[in-house]
């Protein structure tokens, strides 16, 4: 189902993967999820904003189907241009996951400095945790809470980065157990450093 939202990255879509700080701080992420999640390559997981697949990219080759889920038409136009370079079945949908369903289960679900994004969190937390099988993971990195200073351009931003324990809870609240969150590193950009953390859980 396509969205009929404005595509906020219709600009940036081309040379996104050009700013080296992004490139490093999504390397980073995908380090730590690979330390503390463990795929194989029978399972099948969803990359929820997954822009131009740099995260998924990273984790493919541990996994045996990724489904990519971004609302952006033309994040999704440059994540199909590289299609032929992710090592493991690739499924790109567009898709605005906070109003529309996607009716598949996942072992897992993944995103990197996406749910910013997203208005209502828990509700995100809640959908994220119908779509897993019993035991299926979260790997979820985004934003500390930030002065608004990250973003120098409206992109549809809900929330300045996100404070951690208020986060925790909302996937707990959301029924995951074994939550944990740590910092992954810094995004440094010229008028800041901007922590980065990621939270894991499992149903």
């Amino acid at each position: 189902m396509k969205s009929n939202k404005k595509d906020f990255f219709d600009k940036k879509a081309k040379d996104y993967d050009k700013e080296q700080a992004r490139v490093d701080n999504v390397t980073n992420i995908a380090n730590l999820i690979l330390k503390k999640v463990a795929y194989s390559k029978d399972m099948s997981i969803m990359d929820f904003g997954s822009g131009t697949g740099l995260l998924l990219s990273k984790i493919a080759p541990h996994i045996g189907k990724i489904t990519a889920i971004d609302i952006s038409k033309s994040m999704n136009e440059t994540l199909e241009s590289k299609r032929n370079t992710i090592d493991c079945k690739l499924d790109i949908i567009e898709l605005d996951l906070s109003k529309d369903n996607l009716y598949q289960k996942f072992d897992g679900i993944i995103s990197s400095m996406t749910i910013h994004h997203v208005k209502d969190t828990l509700a995100l937390f809640n959908k994220f945790y119908g779509m897993l099988n019993s035991g299926g993971t979260i790997a979820l990195s985004d934003l500390d809470k930030e002065d608004g200073s990250f973003h120098n351009e409206d992109t549809g931003i809900f929330h300045f980065g996100f404070d951690r324990e208020e986060f925790v809870n909302l996937a707990k609240r959301a029924g995951f157990k074994n939550v944990k969150i740590q910092t992954v590193g810094l995004v440094e950009k010229p008028y800041g450093k901007y922590p980065v953390f990621l939270l894991t859980g499992n149903k």
